[in-house]
């Protein structure tokens, strides 16, 4: 082996680990879960400590693996999060993540504000109950003691930081996702802050996404399993590392990516704002935007509907493998069983936490397979709505890159190629956001000159088809009318 990197990405349902050497080939990958907490309805919490242990697992059995040492580390990790913390660095309760709905009326109130759509275009973050801004809001008014106990307001690769190097830093892609940081001055943003009430000193140092240092000044548990100095880079958030991770970075490429949440992104020389539809627009470098949505309802729906209606458990690759199997039985539109995925309630392009799940049009012809269809066929919907919005604001998708547990069902890439009308290319299976990871720490590192020098082993191709996509469309205008019929319903139900 001449040398390989370890990208890492600190997901919401585990932390991922790949190897990759400096022809960008997958030598080894592995994965360490956790759980999430829900104390209360619309709470959504984890542990930090839990997820740091997870961290050096990760690196810990890549390393034993290879059997040498890395060239570098790279990190990426899920946005949004928020770790009250004390001047110890200790965690004042647990981590708040993007899943989290209690700041929902907060997010509402500063959105309807005079100053919502300013600072949605200051910050490039949807003014949404997901975004460290209202999270700290929230907790201004309903916990001051907590608030003015404070020493920092972190997220989890920020707290993994700081146990890594006892320093507060935050790369410039994490800090464009909260909601608090000027994306075009790359600094924190004043007009945020004096919501929060807070100053900068309440939040960590912003740095570029190439920022990097020497494990020789990292913590106890690193130097356990390091035996020779090596480069930490800070990285980029997931979303942004799995553009670059899906080879989604050309103009045009969208990279869609189904994990328990979802999202469609693409990469943009400069930030498209959309206020009705609220397009994201996050860092990945300096000169390089990702802009798109996210939907809280993926592959936790699935599960969900597993669950509860099926009476199965997923935990492997092989159980959903079998469910699946059953798209394979039925015909696109479901037989005219629809379901709105809004179990999560719903970021874009809705925007709304009150949003909830609906089967419409039952008959007793319907069986298993049609709703089990109904709930694929939902997800893509939500996804392809927050792509109709993107379109609308001026990008332009040619083409799709897919990521995610779900790229294992060919029936369901079909089913994205069919819905979308457009290419659809499963570049690999593995977490895109941790090979981007590993990618940057490959350039950084001087293994690779760009990126374009990074070619997909293989890939494969999902062309639409014309009578499928237009069934999808009935049913896709039908998906949307049901749920601008039933928006008013669902406020009753919260």
């Amino acid at each position: 082996m001449n040398g390989y990197v370890i990208g890492i990405d600190i997901g919401t349902g585990s932390t991922k680990a790949v190897a990759v050497d400096a022809l960008g080939t997958i030598l080894f990958s592995t994965a360490v879960t956790y759980p999430a907490f829900q104390p209360q309805e619309g709470y959504h919490e984890q542990a930090p400590e839990l997820i740091w242990q997870a961290f050096i697992k990760c690196i810990q059995r890549t390393i034993r693996q290879a059997k040498e040492q890395p060239k570098g580390i790279s990190l990426s990790s899920a946005m949004h999060s928020v770790i009250p913390v004390d001047a110890a660095g200790s965690p004042l309760m647990n981590m708040i993540t993007w899943a989290d709905n209690r700041s929902d009326a907060i997010a509402t109130r500063i959105k309807n504000s005079g100053i919502g759509e300013m600072l949605y275009e200051q910050t490039g973050t949807p003014i949404h109950a997901m975004a460290p801004l209202s999270k700290i809001v929230w907790l201004k008014e309903h916990d001051p003691a907590l608030f003015q106990r404070t020493h920092k307001f972190i997220s989890i690769k920020e707290y993994i930081w700081y146990k890594l190097f006892g320093v507060y830093e935050i790369d410039y892609s994490l800090a464009s996702a909260t909601g608090l940081f000027d994306i075009n001055q790359c600094n924190w943003n004043a007009n945020s802050l004096d919501l929060c009430a807070i100053s900068s000193e309440k939040l960590s140092t912003p740095v570029p996404s190439t920022y990097t240092r020497d494990s020789t000044t990292a913590s106890p548990e690193l130097h356990t399993i390091l035996n020779q100095p090596v480069p930490i880079f800070i990285g980029s958030s997931d979303g942004c590392m799995a553009n670059l991770g899906s080879f989604a970075t050309e103009p045009g490429i969208a990279a869609l990516t189904i994990g328990t949440s979802s999202a469609i992104r693409i990469t943009n020389a400069q930030p498209t704002f959309n206020f009705a539809a609220m397009t994201f627009n996050y860092i990945l470098d300096e000169t390089t935007f990702i802009s798109g949505g996210p939907s809280n309802n993926g592959g936790a729906v699935l599960k969900w509907y597993a669950e509860s209606f099926l009476q199965q458990k997923l935990t492997t690759s092989d159980d959903y493998e079998v469910m699946l199997q059953e798209l394979d039985h039925s015909q696109a539109g479901s037989e005219g069983l629809r379901f709105l995925p809004y179990v999560l309630g719903e970021r874009a392009p809705i925007w709304n936490s009150d949003a909830c799940g609906v089967f419409f049009g039952i008959k007793n012809m319907h069986i298993r397979k049609h709703f089990t269809r109904a709930v694929i066929e939902g997800i893509c919907f939500a996804l392809y709505s927050i792509a109709t919005s993107m379109e609308d604001s001026g990008l332009t998708i040619s083409r799709i890159h897919v990521s995610g547990g779900f790229v294992h069902s060919k029936t369901w890439l079909q089913m994205l190629a069919d819905i979308f009308n457009k290419e659809v290319y499963l570049i690999h299976q593995e977490d895109a956001s941790a090979l981007g990871a590993a990618y940057l720490g490959l350039k950084m590192l001087g293994m690779v000159d760009n990126y374009a020098e990074l070619k997909p082993a293989t890939s494969t191709s999902f062309l639409p088809r014309e009578e499928d996509h237009q069934a999808y469309q009935t049913a896709f205008v039908q998906f949307r009318r049901l749920y601008h019929l039933l928006q008013e319903e669902m406020k009753q139900t919260s």
